[in-house]
């Protein structure tokens, strides 16, 4: 009878340390909270001149895919406006988007400064009559 209580009571007391130890593990995050990393998007609007031929068009796309290949940017992804319904806050009148993603401020901010960056901003510039830039911090 005496071991039976023993063992019973054991038992009780290894349960008791389990769940305390899972309540702790829990609570652990709240004591000791992650930091998120930042992120931080460049999105970039552009509005094509009228006068561009399909062609013309069609070989702006190898402006992103440039962009594409440089340091720093990642999951650079480009696109047309969606064809949503017409609302007052929808702004569709321009003609191609990018955006893409830094690990940091200085990373986004060295990015603008490369050569080749500027070289294809340069070789592209005389498609477009008017380009936006919006930059973002996501934490």
């Amino acid at each position: 009878m005496e071991r039976r209580k023993f063992l019973f009571r054991s038992v009780q007391a290894s349960a008791l340390l389990l769940i305390s130890g899972n309540m702790l593990a829990s609570a652990l995050p709240m004591f000791n909270p992650q930091k998120k990393k930042k992120v931080y998007a460049h999105n970039l609007f552009f509005w094509l001149r009228n006068d561009l031929s399909v062609a013309e068009v069609e070989e702006f796309k190898n402006f992103f895919e440039g962009l594409k290949k440089l340091p720093y940017q990642k999951n650079l992804q480009y696109g047309k406006p969606a064809g949503s319904s017409p609302r007052s806050v929808l702004d569709s009148t321009y003609t191609y988007n990018a955006s893409m993603e830094f690990k940091s401020l200085e990373e986004l901010e060295a990015y603008g400064k490369l050569p080749e960056h500027l070289a294809l901003v340069q070789k592209y510039k005389p498609f477009f009559i008017k380009m936006l830039v919006y930059d973002t911090v996501y934490n």
